[in-house]
């Protein structure tokens, strides 16, 4: 299966957008199947649903972090190549998407308002839209990582 298609049927299966991406380039980097979700939870909905960044932009900053951060024994230079990862990750995540702000990329509809969540549910936009950003989120990030 696809990293793209495992990430979506996380997503399907109740983790959030960024746990779904972040889990399946996680599990390459020697953090459980379990432990992944727990990781990137808080980052969902646009970190915990105030719809600020993406949490499928999230998930991936962080997978690329795994690959091409700087840890405590790592030069400085580590942080400048993620960097410039990141800013490669987030112009074309903007460029397919027009946005990388959640409230931004579900049409300007509030999560927390129940009558706006309510039309992100009739609409389908979880199903489609979101979808959508963790499927590109994932090929995006693949494609850094190569």
């Amino acid at each position: 299966m696809k990293k793209e298609e495992k990430a979506i049927e996380y997503f399907r299966n109740k983790f959030n957008c960024s746990q779904a991406v972040f889990t399946v380039f996680a599990t390459e980097y020697g953090i459980s199947e379990n432990e992944g979700p727990k990781i990137a939870c808080g980052f969902g909905g646009g970190m915990a649903r105030q719809q600020s960044t993406c949490g499928a932009v999230t998930g991936a900053l962080m997978a690329l972090g795994l690959k091409y951060g700087k840890g405590s024994e790592d030069p400085e230079e580590r942080k400048t190549a993620t960097y410039m990862k990141v800013k490669e990750f987030l112009a074309e995540f903007a460029e397919h998407n027009g946005s990388i702000i959640c409230r931004e990329l579900l049409q300007g509809l509030e999560m927390n308002n129940p009558a706006d969540h309510n039309k992100i549910i009739d609409l389908r936009l979880f199903d489609t839209l979101c979808e959508k950003y963790v499927a590109d989120s994932v090929k995006i990030t693949e494609k850094l990582i190569m």
